[in-house]
């Protein structure tokens, strides 16, 4: 029998907690002669609310779902649409090779901070090896969350924990617009992940793990490693429905494997190289592949100095600029083997006893 846990989440907000949230947005006071306008969007917001309109937008599934008449998001179906034309794109052994270089620093000179980060410089210096070797670079700046008006990455809600085909690809919990939760980057990050033949992370340790900004993007990837392609074989998130699917048996498609993978992680102090290893580890489990030893690189910059020196201090370290471009051409070159069939990526005769 299918049992589904309760008892968690609190009760909704009552109207006059709604209004206070609502109006946080608009507490700079030029908003004041706006106020009649203001208070209909808020009943409009609140009507969303109060009625769970999470996918307000929505279009019939059609051919090739479970349930052809379910009533899908639109911005969901747009998504996926998208996703299978990156599929045969990147598929496509006349495209360019292709390699995703992300910057996972949070720091950059458009905010609080003011000045670009380490992190982009190294990106910098991938990408113009990449382009060297006649490959296509498409730069991920994560920093961008920070700096950009409106843009984000919600955070992944666990789906995953109550059952994997609760857990959709491309994720569907965003957006949410009874919430307001909207203004999700993660479907345009989806479609670079599928065009790439390969992806470079470039991130520093802050704080002895991965910096917010990249932790974001990789626990929204968890759709991408046994992610249900089809909501209505869910009903949505019916979680009891899921828990069934997955008890009879579910198959976690990869849907990211084969890529090649590279890695630059720099501190200045400790946990480059449990950050390091943690990465590799969390790719290697979705099916990429590892670009050999020049394309997994670990590197304290101004180990115990200053802060306000740590640009002149990769300044000085040459060596470390010519192993990030060796990670960059490792990476380069693992994708030409891969495209190639000259790596075998996946072990078609094996079969997981413990799928996950």
């Amino acid at each position: 029998m299918t049992s589904v846990r309760k008892g968690q989440a609190p009760a909704k907000l009552g109207r006059d907690e709604f209004h206070l949230r609502f109006r946080r947005a608009f507490y700079d006071p030029a908003y004041d002669k706006v106020e009649d306008a203001l208070d209909a969007i808020e009943e409009v917001a609140w009507d969303a609310y109060t009625n769970g309109r999470k996918a307000p937008r929505t279009v019939k599934a059609g051919p090739g779902f479970a349930d052809p008449d379910y009533d899908l998001s639109i911005e969901w179906k747009e998504a996926r649409d998208r996703l299978l034309a990156a599929e045969a794109r990147q598929k496509d052994p006349a495209t360019r090779d292709r390699i995703l270089l992300i910057n996972g620093a949070a720091r950059n000179d458009g905010s609080c901070p003011g000045e670009i980060s380490k992190s982009w410089r190294l990106t910098m210096l991938a990408r113009d090896s990449l382009l060297e070797q006649g490959v296509e670079a498409d730069v991920l700046d994560l920093s961008l969350l920070i700096s950009d008006y409106d843009r984000h990455i919600h955070p992944c809600k666990g789906c995953v924990s109550t059952a994997m085909p609760l857990c959709h690809w491309p994720c569907s919990c965003y957006p949410n617009h009874a919430e307001r939760q909207t203004g999700d980057w993660m479907n345009e990050i989806y479609e670079r992940w599928v065009l790439a033949h390969g992806v470079i992370i470039v991130t520093p340790v802050y704080w002895y793990q991965a910096p917010a900004v990249l932790k974001l993007m990789i626990d929204r990837l968890v759709c991408a490693d046994g992610g249900n392609p089809d909501p209505t074989s869910t009903q949505g998130k019916k979680p009891e429905i899921a828990k069934d699917i997955e008890r009879a048996g579910w198959d976690y498609p990869k849907h990211l494997a084969g890529r090649a993978f590279g890695l630059v992680v720099h501190g200045d102090v400790a946990g480059i190289e449990g950050t390091r290893r943690a990465l590799s580890d969390w790719l290697n489990w979705m099916g990429l592949v590892d670009s050999g030893s020049f394309g997994q690189l670990d590197r304290f910059v101004g180990y115990y100095e200053s802060y306000a020196d740590s640009h002149e201090a990769l300044d000085r370290d040459t060596a470390m600029q010519e192993e990030v471009r060796n990670v960059a051409r490792a990476v380069a070159e693992a994708v030409r083997e891969v495209r190639a069939g000259r790596v075998r990526v996946v072990c078609h005769g094996l079969k997981d006893p413990r799928p996950k």
